[in-house]
């Protein structure tokens, strides 16, 4: 599988991202875009989400609380973008990787609250190497001045999802689930998407 290079390389990310999604991304910029706006609606619902189901996890509470904020910024802002270039927001068919990834949460507790974070870390992980990508190779300049300005918040999500996993776990049993749902999320990515997507 051909790849390339990325400055948004992530450890944790068993395979890089392929040529193949940067092509089909570059040629698909305005459905990117409509997608992208879902995506960050998904992760400031999914941080709420965590934030009921689990309300005496208090430190938990306050860094999601502020991950909310921002990923509803970071969607008012993408609307914007959309706005500009005339895109109606609207439906879209989602990709499996998601619904995928999160089939992976085992139901019993403490347990799913561990898998709950690592799924979430995980996929900010892949939207910060994939916002890195578009911010390198679209050739619209104004737009990957845009993604380039998302990078360090996405950094920072992903980084408050494994701090809190290791807050509340034993390392060895973070890291160890961790490393296998980093398998699965590559292997989720091997083949293409047919319809471009963030997550494709």
């Amino acid at each position: 599988m051909k790849v390339i290079g990325n400055p948004a390389t992530i450890n944790v990310l068993q395979q890089p991202t392929s040529y193949a999604w940067v092509e089909q991304a570059i040629t698909n910029l305005d459905t990117i875009l409509l997608d992208h706006a879902h995506c960050e609606l998904k992760a400031a619902s999914s941080a709420i989400h965590l934030m009921f189901r689990y309300p005496s996890k208090t430190k938990m509470v306050q860094e999601l609380t502020k991950i909310a904020k921002e990923e509803l910024e970071h969607f008012d802002q993408v609307n914007n973008w959309l706005e500009k270039r005339n895109i109606p927001m609207a439906p879209l068919n989602a990709p499996p990787y998601g619904a995928a990834l999160k089939a992976q949460i085992r139901h019993q507790e403490p347990l799913r609250f561990l898998d709950s974070l690592l799924v979430s870390g995980l996929i900010e992980a892949r939207s910060h190497e994939r916002l890195g990508l578009l911010s390198t190779y679209c050739l619209e300049v104004d737009l990957a001045a845009f993604y380039s300005s998302l990078m360090s918040s996405e950094a920072r999500h992903y980084g408050v999802y494994w701090r809190l996993a290791d807050t509340y776990f034993a390392r060895d049993i973070f890291m160890s689930r961790l490393q296998e749902l980093a398998l699965l999320e590559s292997e989720l990515l091997t083949n293409l998407y047919p319809q471009p997507r963030v997550h494709s």
